[in-house]
C-alpha cells in the first residue's frame, strides 16, 4: 500500500526491521533509512552530504531533497518528501533516468575535486595559540 506521509525519528544506529511510514535519521551516520513509499517494501538508503540529500527538519516535520528517484529498485518509485507528505512524481523514461545519473555523477565528481584543492591556509584558535607558545617557549 502507498506511503502518504513519513513521521520522522532520529537515531544513532538503524533498527533491523523498518517500520512502516517512518523515515530515519542518523546523525552519526549521516544518513536516512525508510521504506519505499510505493509499498514495495525495498529499503531505501539516502547518504547526507552536499553532494548527495539533505534534510530540513522543522521541529516536527521532515524533508528531504532532491527527489527519491528509486531507479534500480522494479518499482522504479519517483516522490519527494515536503514537510512529512510524500509527492509523487511522474515515472521517469530511460533516457531521462539515464541522463539524470549522468549529472548527478558529474555534480558529485565537481564537488570532491573542488574539496580536496588546496585552500588558502586559515589562522584557527588552535593554530594561534600554538604560534604564541611558541614565542613564548622561545
Amino acid at each position: 500500500m502507498k506511503t502518504h506521509s513519513f513521521d520522522c525519528e532520529f537515531i544513532d544506529e538503524f533498527p533491523p526491521v523498518l517500520a512502516e511510514r517512518m523515515l530515519y535519521v542518523s546523525t552519526l551516520y549521516a544518513s536516512a533509512l525508510h521504506l519505499c513509499a510505493c509499498g514495495c517494501g525495498i529499503k531505501v538508503f539516502t547518504p547526507l552530504s552536499p553532494d548527495n540529500w539533505s534534510i530540513i527538519f522543522d521541529g516536527v516535520s521532515i524533508s528531504l531533497t532532491p527527489s527519491i528517484g528509486n531507479w534500480s529498485f522494479p518499482c522504479q518509485s519517483h516522490y519527494w518528501i515536503r514537510r512529512g507528505d510524500v509527492i509523487w512524481s511522474d515515472r521517469w523514461s530511460d533516457q531521462k533516468i539515464e541522463a539524470n545519473r549522468e549529472a548527478d555523477h558529474a555534480r558529485r565528481e565537481r564537488h570532491s575535486t573542488a574539496k580536496y584543492q588546496t585552500a588558502p591556509t586559515v589562522s584557527t584558535p588552535r593554530t594561534r595559540f600554538a604560534l604564541w607558545f611558541r614565542k613564548l617557549r622561545r
